[in-house]
């Protein structure tokens, strides 16, 4: 059993770039694909008790439809929640040296914070991936019970 998941909430670093695969740019049967880059910040207190952060930067991939939502609604400082797995590609540069880069490939993407508009309603724009033929439906989302409602009425015997 493997499992390649990847759950992110940040900033977007940079407007998404867009390309067009496959054959002439913009034509209705060409694979698009965005990049961009999202932050992620933590915060945390130090042994002196001084508040720190350390930010991570994560390279994002985004294709097809995930890629027209980004070319869409997404820009520099869009707060996002991402869904996606890891993927590391390699390639030889123009001096001949090897070089790595390892990605985040969106399989669910959702705009979070207020719109860009100003009415500080959240921007509610989402795209989930397809899922694929051999990976199962994923559960619906279960609601909370809430317990705390329970009175003597319960006839547990613990």
């Amino acid at each position: 059993m493997a499992l390649n998941k990847v759950m992110l909430i940040g900033n977007v670093g940079k407007d998404p770039e867009v390309r067009y695969l496959d054959s002439a740019s913009g034509s209705a049967n060409a694979t698009k694909v965005a990049t961009f880059t999202l932050a992620t910040t933590e915060r945390f207190r130090d042994r002196s008790n001084e508040l720190r952060e350390n930010t991570e930067w994560h390279n994002i991939v985004a294709w097809r439809n995930s890629a027209d939502v980004a070319e869409k609604f997404i820009r520099k400082g869009t707060q996002l929640y991402i869904e996606g797995k890891l993927r590391t590609r390699q390639w030889t540069d123009q001096t001949g040296a090897k070089r790595y880069t390892t990605e985040v490939v969106v399989d669910n993407m959702q705009l979070l914070g207020k719109r860009p508009d100003g009415t500080g309603a959240p921007a509610q724009a989402s795209y989930q991936a397809p899922a694929q033929a051999s990976q199962p439906a994923p559960a619906a989302p279960v609601e909370p019970i809430d317990i705390s409602t329970d009175g003597p009425a319960d006839d547990l015997p613990f």
